[in-house]
């Protein structure tokens, strides 16, 4: 089993690339490994509660991780409160610890 972290910083309404990353980040953690997808920049733009996405759906559904960085959230007036269930606001330095800890990194 391997860590995985996968940073997405596109919004899936941009940019199509974003659910074939997710879905290999769903691919990954339904082999048993641990997978985290942390949500930057317009990443987090699909992290607002009522946001209707289905990559993020299925990487709920997959047991990934999510995280949404912080700074992004204050940057684009996305509160604590206005997150959807199962996202949590993180610092950058959450990036920082699993590149220390040895995860197998993707950033699109």
């Amino acid at each position: 089993m391997s860590d995985y972290l996968f940073i997405e910083s596109r919004c899936p309404l941009d940019s199509a690339d974003v659910a074939m990353n997710i879905d290999t980040a769903c691919n990954l953690a339904n082999q048993g490994n641990n997978v985290t997808l942390f949500l930057v920049q317009n990443g987090v733009i699909p992290a607002r509660r009522g946001a209707k996405n289905e990559a993020i759906q299925q990487a709920k559904d997959a047991g990934i991780t999510l995280l949404a960085d912080d700074f992004s959230l204050r940057e684009r007036g996305i509160g604590n409160e206005d997150l959807a269930q199962g996202i949590s606001p993180s610092p950058l330095e959450a990036v920082v610890d699993s590149l220390a800890a040895g995860a197998k990194t993707l950033w699109h």
